[in-house]
């Protein structure tokens, strides 16, 4: 009966998890975003293009109502004025002075018609004409800087004012108090808006700034820790060398003069090195201190593994754990390099997967130690996270220093994988290997 009960659990938790699949791959998986297509980049420059067709039709049937302006100079003053506005697009300066040439030019042609058609008529700024410029102002605003908006802006009023108010006539509609004010307010919409783009450009540089001081100090700060550790074990193995140069004459009967002259440098090189290694660790130490952490302090090997695993059980993780290969003792550069990389692989299994279940394998060959932790997705949603991928670039770190290799990345589905390689015997790398996920 019990073994039934066991199956039928089994067979419960089984569907409740893929039903969790279901339900994550189905209900809430997101969608990537389609890339953006041609068409919808030069949208918004075929809309403009239309908008300047219809200024030209209208500046055109303005121009030549009442044979206003004769010859073909309304083609050509309605054709610069609609141009002004695709080529503001592009060289918006240039644009404007198109612009507010063919406005002046315009009034000047229709100067003669001032008081023959009565009230209705206007000057010296046709509608099209206004819409025109307005829109070359706007895109003038927001292209330049404020400055040069400000200048363009007193222009078309100076200019505005001396057709209108010094060489203006009577019994006209005057269209000026319209376009000033409504350049006025273009302009300063344009660089608000300009201020705002800016503002939020200068905004993610600082954050991609700060994000990159953030992990070159976890690296200096990691680089640290790992170079006291690994200048520790170098420092113990000086001083064993140390004091067995110094005991062994006398384990020897009637040792020679030259003997006992090798022995004596063997220790005074020996007592030098472990010197040179205590200053470069107080010099670590007062740099970059680590508050609660004793540098001094035994650093752990692969011997602690399986206590490592039970208080990872202990937390609610499930952990396996394989071992192939002739186990042996390793370099203690190695052993605590590959226990700090599975420490940190589980770490990120508890804090990024609750309810995964984790396998550690090592591998041991002749040349060095293979750590493999892998990991099942997660069987619910986790919880924020503030980790930045500091946990994978100091794994990564350790691997490389020992002229290793370490990945990275997704695994089976929704799991996840850290890999490593770290030889027993190698030259260090210099450069790490491309950034792979969080931690």
């Amino acid at each position: 009966m019990s073994r039934l009960n066991g199956v039928t659990n089994t067979g419960a938790g089984l569907v409740r998890r893929w039903l969790g699949v279901l339900r994550d791959d189905l209900v809430t998986a997101r969608a990537d975003p389609l890339p953006p297509s041609l068409w919808v980049r030069w949208l918004p420059h075929g809309v403009v293009c239309l908008a300047a067709f219809g200024v030209l039709l209208g500046d055109m049937a303005q121009l030549t109502d009442d044979d206003r302006v004769v010859g073909g100079l309304a083609p050509v003053l309605a054709s610069a004025q609609g141009g002004a506005m695709v080529l503001a697009l592009w060289r918006p300066i240039a644009a404007w002075w198109v612009s507010l040439t063919a406005a002046v030019t315009g009034a000047v042609a229709l100067h003669s018609r001032l008081g023959l058609d009565g009230p209705s008529f206007t000057w010296p700024w046709t509608s099209a004409g206004i819409i025109a410029h307005l829109f070359v102002l706007l895109l003038l605003a927001l292209r330049v800087r404020s400055r040069v908006a400000v200048e363009a802006l007193a222009l078309t009023s100076l200019a505005t004012y001396l057709v209108q108010g010094v060489w203006g006539g009577a019994n006209y509609t005057p269209t000026g108090q319209v376009l000033v004010p409504l350049a006025a307010v273009v302009v300063l919409v344009g660089t608000a808006l300009r201020g705002r783009r800016e503002a939020r450009a200068e905004l993610v540089q600082q954050t991609t700034l700060t994000a990159e001081e953030r992990a070159r100090r976890t690296l200096l700060e990691e680089r640290s820790r790992i170079a006291r550790e690994l200048h520790d074990v170098v420092a113990h193995h000086m001083s064993v060398i140390s004091i067995q140069a110094q005991v062994a004459p006398h384990l020897v009967p009637d040792p020679t003069d030259e003997l006992k002259e090798n022995l004596a440098g063997i220790r005074q090189n020996a007592v030098e090195a472990l010197t040179e290694l205590r200053r470069v660790l107080d010099v670590l130490r007062s740099e970059h201190p680590a508050p609660g952490e004793r540098s001094d302090a035994p650093q752990p090997t692969l011997d602690r593994l399986e206590a490592l695993v039970e208080n990872t059980r202990a937390a609610g993780l499930t952990v396996t754990t394989e071992i192939t290969g002739e186990r042996r003792p390793l370099p203690p550069g190695v052993e605590l390099s590959a226990y700090r990389i599975v420490q940190e692989a589980l770490s990120n299994v508890l804090r990024h997967a609750p309810g995964a279940t984790a396998h550690v394998a090592l591998a041991y060959d002749p040349r060095g130690l293979r750590v493999e932790v892998v990991n099942t997705g997660p069987a619910r949603e986790a919880p924020p996270s503030s980790g930045a991928g500091h946990g994978l670039l100091g794994m990564r770190e350790r691997a490389v220093m020992l002229g290793g290799r370490l990945t990275a990345g997704r695994w089976s589905g929704r799991g996840y994988k850290v890999d490593a390689y770290l030889p027993v015997s190698a030259t260090p790398a210099s450069e790490p290997l491309p950034q792979d996920g969080t931690a």
